[in-house]
């Protein structure tokens, strides 16, 4: 398991990114399961940053694993603010307009639909939120 703590700020999506990029590159991820992880960091590591601390700052630790049989990535997403379950969410009325839509939801919405599994926990004063994506 590899793992990368920084500070939650959207300036580090793109960090949090890479670092789980070139892990998936060893394994020689498809671009597609690649493209579907990428948009989920950005969601999760995303909102860690806009809501989790607000108005302050604080660090999210980022964790990848790899298991085989069937050859898979777990992400999980670690903070220590505010308690949120985003898998509680209603889902968003994807057959409404753009106009008609509420807005918010459908990131996580997205993540769920592409994610192999996806899990929330809040324990010992931390948001603990895994994906997992099967590769092969």
């Amino acid at each position: 398991m590899k793992e990368l703590t920084v500070k939650a700020s959207v300036e580090n999506i793109q960090e949090v990114t890479d670092f789980v990029c070139v892990e998936l590159e060893q394994l020689n991820c498809p671009p597609k399961a690649e493209t579907q992880i990428s948009i989920a960091i950005d969601e999760l590591f995303g909102n860690i940053a806009r809501y989790a601390y607000s108005p302050d700052i604080g660090n999210a630790t980022v964790k990848i694993e790899v298991e085989n049989d069937p050859l898979s990535v777990i992400i999980t997403f670690i903070d220590n603010g505010k308690p949120f379950n985003p898998l509680e969410q209603a889902e968003p009325d994807v057959t409404a307009s753009a106009e008609e839509r509420k807005i918010g939801g459908l990131g996580i919405f997205l993540v769920k639909k592409t994610m192999n599994l996806v899990e929330y926990e809040y324990k010992n004063g931390q948001n603990i939120l895994k994906i997992k994506k099967n590769l092969a």
